[in-house]
């Protein structure tokens, strides 16, 4: 399987971010009640998916410098919007950093790591990094579907309109 370039991997991880930051920007607006209600979904809040979206940045990321962390991120040590993004901003940046260190043959090097489960797994970087994207993505749709339930529509996080703002620009 061919891997993906590393410009290809470095806009999507740009997107990753820009989408995260709108989704962001509406947490500020919500009441510590909308923040942490259980709102059936996988994660049970808003809070809940949060963190498991930042969380599983955070995991990766540590598997990428050869650590593999035995367990995720607690929603509880999150008590309130605000110490989510303040983390939030922190697991950002550390993961930019790391994009922008890569070159080219750092994608298809193969990487060890443990699940916090215990089973061992050896991929490329490359599709580890897709992962991660694809993981954000998918959740963060559920965060949206989320805020609707309680109201709230937040603004357009598609991989498009991202682009379309970049050619705007």
């Amino acid at each position: 399987m061919k891997s993906m370039d590393l410009r290809e991997l470095t806009s999507l991880y740009k997107y990753n971010y820009w989408a995260s930051g709108r989704l962001m920007s509406v947490v500020d607006t919500l009441s510590q009640e909308q923040f942490l209600r259980e709102l059936g979904s996988s994660h049970r809040s808003i809070r809940g998916t949060l963190v498991h979206i930042m969380g599983a940045e955070w995991i990766w990321l540590s598997r990428w410098r050869g650590q593999s962390p035995k367990a995720l991120l607690s929603e509880e040590d999150f008590p309130d919007a605000e110490s989510l993004k303040r983390r939030w901003r922190e697991v950002e940046r550390q993961m930019l950093d790391f994009v922008w260190g890569l070159k080219e043959e750092d994608l298809r090097q193969r990487i060890s790591y443990t699940t916090t489960e215990g089973a061992p797994y050896t991929s490329p970087l490359w599709q580890m990094m897709l992962h991660v994207v694809n993981h954000s993505t998918y959740h963060r749709g559920q965060v949206t579907s989320m805020l609707r339930q309680i109201g709230i529509e937040p603004k357009g996080t598609d991989l498009i309109l991202y682009y379309r703002e970049l050619a705007a620009e």
